[in-house]
């Protein structure tokens, strides 16, 4: 049996998980919560890792995985990888290798990795083409979709490594909390969560070493949501 605020911290990882790709952040667990401090978190994800009802890998932040769900309560587990080259979760998978894959793999869609972008200090824009990778149709919805490839450390604690690669679909709005591609001024690309302040649009790290960007909103445009990752081993 779960307490109250065990199933609702596992339930608010659960949402995110579907809607992200990515577990939430001991602050953004907190909140959902309305806990005071992260010291409750810590003691709810203890409790539930000893019942079986989440993982985690140890050494690299943020890295949860729903294994199981309560009976009787309608819910399932997030969805964990499958196809192999995929991280998802904070990187709980085994994975195989990135490759490159024929674009007319069959039952895969080939999704064009256009250079990379930066989960740090800003880059310059997305890139041509350089490669392909291919995923299960399945595994990406509707929409148009591309991948970049992960430079920098500033989203380690949204599961996001350097070198690794994220999926991205195509698209100019999101919502507060997403991660994104955003273009600033035109000239540079980042990856980030983003915030919205009021007419503002926040950038936020997630990593305590780097700052929260502010900026107008026509500064910014969204390139895409990040809904998948990959990572080479």
């Amino acid at each position: 049996m779960l307490t109250r605020k065990q199933f609702e911290l596992l339930r608010f990882i659960q949402e995110r998980l579907r809607e992200t790709g990515v577990p939430p952040s001991f602050d953004e667990m907190k909140d959902a919560l309305d806990l005071r401090s992260k010291s409750g978190i810590h003691r709810l994800i203890m409790a539930l890792e000893e019942r079986g009802f989440i993982r985690r890998l140890p050494n690299r932040a943020r890295a949860l995985e729903i294994i199981k769900f309560p009976e009787n309560t309608g819910g399932q587990p997030a969805a964990r990888g499958r196809f192999n080259p995929s991280v998802v979760q904070g990187g709980l998978a085994k994975p195989k290798p990135v490759e490159a894959v024929p674009e007319d793999a069959r039952g895969t869609v080939a999704i064009p990795v256009m250079g990379r972008i930066a989960a740090g200090t800003p880059i310059s824009a997305i890139q041509s083409r350089s490669h392909s990778v291919a995923l299960p149709a399945d595994m990406l919805g509707s929409g148009e979709h591309y991948a970049l490839e992960v430079r920098g450390d500033s989203m380690v604690e949204a599961g996001i490594l350097d070198g690794d690669t994220v999926v991205i679909r195509r698209q100019d709005t999101a919502n507060t909390g997403d991660i994104i591609v955003a273009l600033i001024d035109d000239e540079e690309a980042t990856l980030k969560r983003l915030r919205k302040r009021g007419s503002s649009i926040a950038l936020e790290a997630a990593n305590p070493a780097y700052e929260t960007r502010v900026l107008g909103p026509d500064r910014v445009k969204i390139q895409g949501r990040l809904v998948n990752l990959m990572r080479r081993y």
